[in-house]
């Protein structure tokens, strides 16, 4: 059984050598070129490559490279090294807006167009993504990997969080230990990671694809979907606007019954193979 997850609603069961350089981001545009979904952009600030498709999502090329996955408590250990291949993630997590847009209805306990969609299944999160498939006229899009995410969201670093390990300094970062009737925030209303993503800790934990697995034992030395485990559940990371600092960081896991909509939970997208 993992940690439990703090405030939900009813019960629940509860770092990078860049190894992509120009040509490799050059080939993999050109790859994803074929995909559509958007047209390719350069933000002068960041100097992220990102693109744009039809909904207004925008999604950060991240680069390939190696990086050691996992923390100190039980579910996380042991720390291991993964080869991660390129990848494009969403900048933000799903909005209300763009669920509506795709699904035709709204789940979230607080309805807002420019907040992160809430009480989403990871059943509903999978017809969501065969949705915007067929919207994008691709096969693409889908829920990332725990390595994936993890890589992501630490951007580089080694740390507890993607700027350090104290968490003093994520009221810059993530909105996170609200009572129950604050809910979610609108997206993008704090700083981002060096990657260019918002929200990475707080705001809604974020479904991914793999079932529960206890601990990393047996897991996978590249970035793919880790098969097996407890499928009874589905994991989801980077904690939530109800949990307290302990339960957000780069490494943080949960998991809910698929079936489950907690008013914590939401989505990130990523398009890549």
């Amino acid at each position: 059984m993992n940690e439990s997850i703090q405030n939900p609603p009813r019960s629940s069961w509860a770092l990078l050598t860049p190894a992509a350089g120009v040509l490799v981001v050059a080939g993999l545009l050109a790859f994803l070129a074929h995909w559509g979904g958007g047209e390719t952009t350069h933000t002068e600030e960041a100097k992220l490559t990102t693109l744009t498709n039809s909904l207004g999502m925008h999604l950060v090329l991240v680069p390939g490279g190696r990086f050691t996955m996992g923390g100190d408590s039980p579910d996380q250990s042991p720390r291991h090294d993964v080869m991660v291949a390129p990848f494009y993630i969403a900048a933000h997590e799903v909005t209300q807006a763009q669920w509506q847009a795709v699904m035709g209805y709204n789940p979230s306990q607080f309805p807002d167009a420019r907040r992160p969609v809430d009480q989403v299944t990871w059943l509903e999160a999978q017809s969501f993504l065969e949705k915007l498939n067929l919207i994008e006229g691709t096969n693409k899009y889908r829920l990332p990997s725990e390595a994936e995410w993890e890589y992501a969201a630490r951007a580089g670093s080694h740390s507890r969080f993607f700027f350090g390990d104290d968490p003093d300094e994520l009221r810059s970062y993530a909105w996170f230990g609200a009572e129950s009737n604050a809910g979610t925030r609108p997206i993008g209303s704090l700083a981002p990671n060096p990657w260019g993503l918002y929200d990475i800790y707080g705001n809604v934990w974020e479904w991914v694809q793999e079932c529960w697995h206890p601990d990393y034992n047996g897991a996978p030395a590249d970035s793919r979907v880790w098969g097996g485990g407890d499928c009874s559940q589905r994991t989801v990371r980077g904690g939530a606007w109800n949990n307290q600092s302990e339960r957000l960081g780069s490494a943080q896991r949960g998991a809910y019954v698929p079936n489950f909509g907690d008013i914590s939970n939401g989505l990130r997208v990523v398009m890549g193979p």
